[in-house]
């Protein structure tokens, strides 16, 4: 199943569709998605690695504008459901503590934890719940998501053939360490929330 899904992938590359895919991925996982874009950024890199480039440009300005939209569920929710979790879980005093913090250590929050498999959307939407600076948001999501997207492009476009080659001979064992990294991901995500 891991094969055919592979084998997909790689022949969307070509198709013209496979970049709305792409974007439509990005988008998602920066509000709402589960699954990160790299899912598709990879094989698609991989089978056309001259392209890589463009591909990692089309995940960050997607990656970002639906980061905009994970920034206002954060911004436009807390009044209503925000609050009621808030107080559900006990945390009505740090609220205001959480916010400063953010104020003043949101910028590296953002830049960090977009370069790493921690789920963007975690980042996004508690932006927008802190009030952090939608400007600052943007600027920081964009030097972060292109950072990872770019350094994804590199990387396959000089070594794409041999990342390739290793990549289709253990493709189950590479599948599991990114289900792995993702898992792990969340659960730092939530540990430091």
């Amino acid at each position: 199943m891991l094969k055919r899904i592979y084998d997909w992938c790689i022949d969307a590359a070509d198709k013209p569709y496979a970049l709305w895919i792409l974007a439509a991925v990005a988008f998602a996982e920066s509000s709402f998605f589960p699954i990160p874009p790299d899912i598709m950024l990879l094989p698609m890199s991989l089978a056309r690695p001259r392209r890589a480039w463009w591909f990692a440009m089309v995940c960050t300005i997607a990656s970002v504008a639906g980061g905009v939209v994970g920034y206002a569920i954060g911004a436009l929710l807390y009044d209503s459901l925000g609050q009621w979790l808030i107080h559900l879980y006990g945390l009505s005093d740090k609220v205001d503590a959480f916010r400063a913090g953010y104020n003043e250590w949101g910028a590296v929050i953002i830049l960090v934890k977009g370069l790493t498999p921690i789920p963007y959307k975690l980042v996004t939407i508690t932006s927008g719940f802190a009030g952090y600076n939608i400007w600052l948001f943007i600027l920081c999501s964009i030097v972060a998501r292109g950072g990872r997207f770019f350094f994804v492009a590199v990387l396959l476009n000089r070594y794409g053939d041999v990342i390739r080659k290793e990549l289709e001979k253990r493709l189950g064992f590479w599948v599991a360490i990114g289900a792995i990294v993702l898992v792990l991901g969340f659960v730092v995500a939530f540990k430091l929330i």
